[in-house]
């Protein structure tokens, strides 16, 4: 088991003991504040090696009191035990109540015009969070622990990133709405994979969660990409963006792209339902949008007239938005429930009209029951791209061969076989091509019905079956009477 793990482990464990944090959720959340201040810590100390090597002087973020190296594990300045210095119990919670988490917040203040910098980011997140472990020797135990992990190294990095991703996916099995923080990562990279994106691309989320779209793209790219400064530059600051609502989604995302590279990731907390659609101007569009909107919700009265196509339907509110945010030629990927390509109500046709007469749906992507784990519905994935009219879509039927679940969750081998296809489209006996002009045009049914999938034998009946055993038996009987006349 590797320190990480370990430390992970060990930090759920005081969690479990401490009366302010109950679950999987609330493990995550704490753990985000400590793990960000020990991660800004590292960052700092390495923006100043650089600068020193360059003969320059670094403006540190934080005023020194509240810097990791002072509060949380301040050292003796003739290098002896410090260990007199460490605030522990009551005084660790007083100051992390009354004085730090207050401290932080006001850099949003502080920074509220340049809202790409790191510094509003650190506003925005402790604006949100509340420190809710109640007992400061447990704090204190947290705090060693945290201190004690290497983040010098990418590899470092990368693990710390992995490790908290495996956190995501335990909160999201977890219940308790937690699934709205966790898309399977094997899916979101195939999703990736098809929708290809190349550097100076907009790649936009506007209900990213826990931002898995948003790191899984750029770690693509980062992978594929000449490592030159302008690329780095560019990927920084001018390629990924998100919206989130909800507060602890929004921290997690953000916590989650800071430990995969981006230092102040482009996600901004707001209801983008909140936006009304025709509001959106080209400045404001994308070159491709991934997602995986939250479905079933019902919005207000005042949400829906933000939009052409009036619903309560949550995905159906975002599906309009996706739309109208793409630039033409725009691509997308996104995650909706089955029941899209057929509901027969006025706003799911109007919809279903609406995307086959702007985009081009040139795939879907129909997953096995499962694949969400305790969300309990059928969904597909839709790839479309704006500008034309659909006249053709493949259709491809995802069989694991496995009933999905905890134990056997989706794996990335699972969806080989539709990234490979999804580049030629061929009739195969999973997948199948429809032809735009053979749908029913007032209802615009685009149901999943595979034609190429194989008859299934019928089930013989049970005495059909009896029959069959009891003639093997006798078989069997015959064969052992002949051999026992031969001995």
């Amino acid at each position: 088991m590797s320190n990480f793990t370990q430390t992970f482990k060990n930090i759920d464990d005081i969690l479990f003991k401490d009366a302010g944090a109950d679950g999987e959720i609330d493990y995550i959340e704490q753990a985000s504040w400590i793990l960000f201040l020990r991660y800004l810590e590292s960052l700092e100390q390495d923006k100043e090696d650089q600068a020193s090597l360059e003969g320059k002087n670094y403006q540190y973020i934080l005023e020194e009191k509240y810097r990791w190296s002072n509060w949380a594990k301040p050292k003796s300045k003739d290098e002896m035990g410090s260990h007199h210095l460490e605030l522990t119990g009551p005084d660790l919670v007083a100051f992390v109540q009354t004085q730090l988490f207050p401290y932080l917040a006001d850099f949003k203040n502080l920074h509220i015009d340049n809202p790409k910098t790191i510094g509003y980011k650190i506003g925005e997140i402790f604006s949100e969070l509340n420190n809710k472990v109640k007992s400061g020797y447990n704090l204190r135990e947290i705090i060693d622990l945290v201190d004690k992990l290497p983040f010098g190294t990418s590899k470092d990095k990368h693990e710390l990133s992995h490790l908290y991703e495996t956190k995501i996916k335990n909160m999201g099995n977890a219940g308790r709405n937690g699934g709205q923080y966790y898309t399977p990562r094997p899916l979101i990279r195939a999703m990736i994979e098809v929708i290809d994106p190349k550097m100076g691309e907009k790649i936009y989320d506007p209900a990213c969660g826990s931002a898995g779209f948003l790191c899984e793209a750029y770690d693509y790219m980062y992978g594929r990409m000449d490592k030159n400064s302008q690329n780095l530059k560019t990927l920084q600051d001018d390629t990924f963006y998100g919206k989130e609502k909800k507060n602890l989604a929004y921290i997690i995302g953000t916590m989650n792209m800071i430990l995969h590279g981006i230092e102040a990731p482009n996600i901004t907390h707001t209801n983008t339902l909140g936006e009304n659609i025709r509001d959106i101007q080209e400045k404001d569009r994308f070159n491709i949008i991934l997602a995986n909107p939250p479905f079933g919700g019902k919005e207000r009265v005042e949400v829906q007239q933000n939009f052409d196509i009036k619903t309560g339907e949550t995905a159906f509110l975002f599906m309009q938005h996706f739309i109208k945010s793409l630039k033409a030629g725009g691509r997308a990927s996104i995650v909706i429930k089955n029941t899209f390509l057929s509901n027969t109500d006025n706003a799911s046709v109007a919809l279903r009209k609406h995307l086959l007469e702007t985009c081009d749906l040139h795939t879907v992507l129909d997953m096995p029951q499962g694949t969400f784990l305790g969300a309990g519905v059928k969904t597909v994935v839709l790839f479309f791209t704006k500008g034309e009219p659909t006249t053709k879509t493949w259709f491809y039927q995802l069989d694991a061969g496995r009933s999905m679940g905890k134990t056997n969750p989706l794996n990335d081998n699972d969806l080989k076989d539709f990234v490979d296809l999804a580049k030629t489209k061929p009739e195969t006996e999973k997948s199948w091509n429809l032809s735009i002009a053979d749908i029913d045009q007032t209802t615009f049914d685009l149901s999943v019905k595979n034609p190429n999938k194989p008859e299934e034998t019928p089930l013989r009946e049970p005495v059909l079956i009896l029959e069959e055993i009891q003639a093997l038996d006798e078989e069997t009987n015959e064969i052992l009477e002949t051999l026992n006349e031969v001995i």
